[in-house]
């Protein structure tokens, strides 16, 4: 007799989607398939974000109360002069036409923003918005670079201890050390340092580690330029340590007890592998790869959070610079540093979302 046999199943392959993913990215005409790149779409989104974020900044300088005009001009009254006179010497001396229709200065805005012209500042003639920012943002990245390479590197050490001995005196003491640190704004630590460190302790002079360089230090690749910008610089590295540190300890703790739970941890003891080469090659490299892409997105915070700091410690970076471009209502200086420090922030999430893509090539699918 014969008997009817039914026709196999179709085993669903688990690469197929992927396969068939890519097939049909392939058949895609040139110009699609960079539109619908996954780098190219990332960094797509970021360009829309700076742009709506300076349109942002275009009109709400636009909208505090007075132009440049109208606060040098209630700056002079201050010495007796009278407002006719005041606002005369200002329209002189200031490159700011109060009649020019807004839609005119956005178009310009505009047009120079896509040319990367970003125009001239308001309250210093001749000076280019970017010959400003150039003048003040190395030191800001200088002190941020070291802080936060410092702050990590201490941190992710701190943290891979505390795991190892967790539940034990020392992990308790860091645990709480870390917990208060990360919990304090990064312009009080600094405020802090000053009042307890320089004027109650004694252990140095805050006046003396103001601005950027001592008065006859040159700048150029030499011992005394960066140990003199080192030596001013302390502060507010120490500032970045002390305000990121906390938070890299506790999740590099809890990223690697995760990991000392896995199974190839075990196998790894079981082979007899010495501890010291299952803490780094197999510990500790696979419990900062979560943290890769923290690691960029917290240096380009830390820009925006740099110009309180600044403030307090008397640091000649960005933070005075734009501090003063909104006291002085200088729009084009003000447009130019948000934009820089909006460019910051994103462009760290963008490398953040590019290095863990390359980590995990998952969540480009």
């Amino acid at each position: 007799m014969a008997t009817d046999t039914a026709a196999p199943t179709p085993q669903p392959d688990a690469g197929g989607d992927a396969t068939t993913a890519r097939d049909d990215g392939a058949r895609l005409p040139p110009l699609r398939r960079i539109w619908s790149n996954y780098v190219f779409v990332k960094v797509r989104k970021a360009l829309v974000v700076v742009f709506v974020v300076a349109n942002v900044t275009f009109f709400l300088g636009r909208a505090m109360p007075g132009d440049p005009i109208d606060v040098m001009a209630g700056r002079l009254t201050q010495g007796g002069m009278s407002m006719e006179e005041a606002r005369a010497i200002a329209a002189n001396s200031l490159a700011y036409d109060p009649d020019a229709p807004l839609w005119s200065q956005w178009w310009e805005f505009v047009t120079g923003l896509v040319t990367l012209d970003m125009g001239n500042t308001i309250n210093r003639p001749g000076q280019s918005v970017a010959e400003a920012i150039t003048a003040y943002l190395p030191w800001t990245m200088f002190s941020i670079g070291i802080g936060t390479l410092l702050a990590i590197t201490t941190g992710l050490a701190l943290g891979m201890v505390m795991a190892y001995w967790r539940n034990r005196v020392l992990d308790h003491v860091l645990s709480v050390v870390a917990s208060v640190l990360g919990a304090i704004p990064n312009y009080l630590i600094a405020m802090l340092l000053v009042v307890g460190g320089g004027m109650y302790l004694g252990w140095f002079d805050p006046v003396e580690l103001r601005g950027t360089l001592s008065p006859g230090v040159r700048p150029g690749f030499t011992a005394e330029f960066l140990g003199d910008a080192l030596y001013h610089a302390a502060l507010p590295i120490f500032t970045y340590v002390l305000a990121i540190i906390g938070t890299w300890m506790l999740v590099m703790k809890a990223s690697t007890t995760e990991v000392l739970g896995e199974d190839y941890v075990t196998v790894a003891r079981a082979r007899g592998l010495r501890d010291h080469r299952i803490a780094f090659s197999y510990v500790g490299r696979n419990a900062v790869l979560p943290l890769v892409a923290q690691i960029a997105i917290s240096f380009g915070t830390l820009v925006g959070g740099a110009i309180f700091v600044e403030q307090v410690l008397v640091y000649k970076g960005v933070g005075g610079l734009l501090l003063d471009a909104v006291n002085y209502r200088d729009y084009p200086l003000l447009q130019g540093l948000l934009i820089i420090i909006t460019s910051c922030v994103v462009l760290a999430n963008l490398v953040a979302d590019l290095l863990y893509s390359r980590i995990d090539p998952r969540v480009r699918t």
